[in-house]
């Protein structure tokens, strides 16, 4: 898969009127787009993570992974709508088309917004801050590319900015 592909995101963000933090991704990868649902890589330590952070059984289905975040006030997105993308390296994304973040912060009385990993802060920053009006934290990424960060120093961090959120 060397040729890029310009791929739409495919699925809806998770929310509701009472969500507070809003997380966000850079974009799917080709597992995610695969499954229909954000974080579909089994390598990828985002659910096992916020189940961590939540006090719940890590989630398997859809429906309670999008249940267990609206049930402590998460929402969850990604930052980009559409993009040209090789595979889901996200090193290869251009031609980044913005999702519409005001969606979501304008339906939810969105407090903070988390941005998971350092690609979905760079594209927030350049795509969406202004538009949000906030600047966002930047979060280690869950991914598995990011080997330097072990699953318990993973889930320390995002627990320690959870919480002073009162999320957790």
């Amino acid at each position: 898969m060397s040729d890029y592909q310009h791929i739409d995101h495919g699925f809806e963000p998770v929310y509701d009127e009472s969500s507070r933090v809003l997380v966000l991704g850079s974009f799917p990868s080709v597992l995610s787009r695969a499954n229909d649902f954000y974080y579909g890589n089994p390598q990828n330590r985002f659910w096992r993570v916020m189940a961590s952070c939540l006090d719940e059984p890590t989630p398997t289905s859809i429906a309670e992974k999008r249940g267990m975040l609206l049930a402590h006030g998460v929402a969850l997105w990604d930052v980009i709508a559409s993009c040209d993308i090789r595979g889901s390296s996200d090193a290869s994304i251009k031609n980044v088309v913005p999702v519409d973040v005001a969606r979501v912060t304008s339906a939810a009385p969105i407090e903070a917004i988390l941005c998971n990993g350092a690609t979905s802060g760079r594209l927030y920053h350049r795509h969406l801050e202004a538009i949000a009006a906030r600047a966002a934290i930047v979060m280690p990424s869950t991914s598995p590319a990011n080997a330097a960060w072990s699953l318990d120093r993973l889930t320390e961090r995002w627990v320690e900015e959870l919480a002073a959120l009162g999320v957790c």
